[in-house]
């Protein structure tokens, strides 16, 4: 009986701890947060205008070279029966900021496509600094049907690009894949009259 009470008041000890440990556990956020308030440990909980010495605005873009503008002139060729275009043709930017450009597409034949676009730059010197992050030209693409798509261009130019480039050509020509490519326009001869013959 004794040994029974030993164990039965044990138990209740040991309840108890638990308890104790439940509720500490409990109580500790709103208490490190007390503690980080009063003495400014933990400054990332902070919000940024709690920050002392902080702005509300985002720091700025250090790669971008505002003290340069380029324009960005966007062309777009098929090769076959597409409708592609650039959403507009031409962007001013500068060196180092993210730019995105909207092209449309549109396959007007009455089936199936796919296809996919080559880019090429004017100047040449250009497309080592012309870095695509997201391109519709690295990847091949089926459209039904008369279907309408809009693919993205996001891009940095390198702020490295010589300064004396002011415009860069963007130049994209859309091709179908495994289909029959347009050949390219043959030279035609124009008859020579006898006589001109006889007389050479």
């Amino acid at each position: 009986m004794r040994l029974k009470r030993e164990n039965f008041n044990m138990m209740g000890k040991l309840g108890v701890i638990v308890l104790g440990m439940f509720a500490f556990g409990y109580a500790l956020v709103p208490i490190y947060k007390a503690i980080c308030e009063m003495t400014g440990i933990n400054v990332l909980a902070l919000s940024d205008r709690q920050i002392p010495g902080a702005t509300s605005s985002l720091p700025a873009n250090t790669q971008v070279d505002r003290t340069r503008t380029i324009t960005v002139e966007f062309d777009a060729n098929s090769r076959g029966p597409w409708h592609f275009k650039p959403a507009q043709n031409t962007l001013q930017v500068h060196p180092g900021e993210l730019t995105t450009v909207m092209y449309e597409f549109q396959n007007v034949q009455n089936r199936t496509m796919s296809a996919q676009a080559i880019p090429s730059y004017a100047p040449a010197q250009a497309g080592a600094h012309f870095n695509k992050l997201e391109c519709f030209c690295f990847s091949q693409y089926t459209l039904a049907p008369g279907e309408k798509k809009q693919w993205p261009v996001v891009f940095v130019i390198d702020p490295k690009l010589s300064k004396d480039v002011a415009t860069i050509t963007l130049s994209y020509t859309f091709f179908e894949v495994g289909g029959k490519t347009p050949a390219a326009p043959k030279a035609t001869t124009a008859a020579v009259p006898p006589e001109k013959q006889a007389g050479a």
